[in-house]
């Protein structure tokens, strides 16, 4: 008699290996998408944080109006704060990228600063992110598709 040996055929390999690259290719790119999704939403944060710290910015320091730089927002020693290291943001955003997105201020502009313009781009289109987003002194954010130069009010608010 022969004795019956145990174990998978290769037929049976080769189902097995088949049916797990099916599943992956029906998870990766949902898995893709809710990153991207998670990467925009922090975004959007990002920019309703930003906006705050300028109006607390801009009360703290009347003189000086607005913040001209991200950095001027953050700061690691903030006894006292001063409008060089207002402490309104962590150094993550203060960077200028976080989550997938890079974050631009510009546009400020007066005696004292009367207006600032936001921007948040992903740092990788089509794979962090794909849409952009934008704040003006309004505190209104809001999205494009494509990169906008300066943030104006032509571009559509954030529904």
């Amino acid at each position: 008699m022969k004795k019956k040996n145990k174990g998978f055929s290769l037929i049976e390999l080769l189902i097995v290996v088949a049916i797990i690259l099916i599943i992956a290719a029906i998870a990766i790119p949902n898995l893709l998408r809710a990153r991207i999704s998670a990467n925009e939403s922090s975004a959007v944060a990002s920019l309703r944080t930003l906006n705050t710290a300028q109006i607390s910015y801009d009360s703290a320091f009347p003189t000086v109006g607005f913040a001209t730089t991200l950095g001027a927002l953050s700061g690691t020693s903030c006894a006292p704060p001063g409008s060089a290291n207002a402490c309104y943001i962590d150094e993550t955003l203060a960077s200028g990228t976080k989550s997938g997105y890079s974050f631009q201020l510009t546009g400020t502009a007066g005696t004292p600063n009367e207006t600032y313009n936001f921007i948040a781009s992903p740092l990788t289109p089509n794979q962090t992110g794909v849409r952009y987003f934008c704040s003006l002194a309004d505190a209104v954010i809001r999205v494009s598709t494509t990169a906008p130069g300066t943030c104006t009010t032509s571009v559509s608010p954030l529904q």
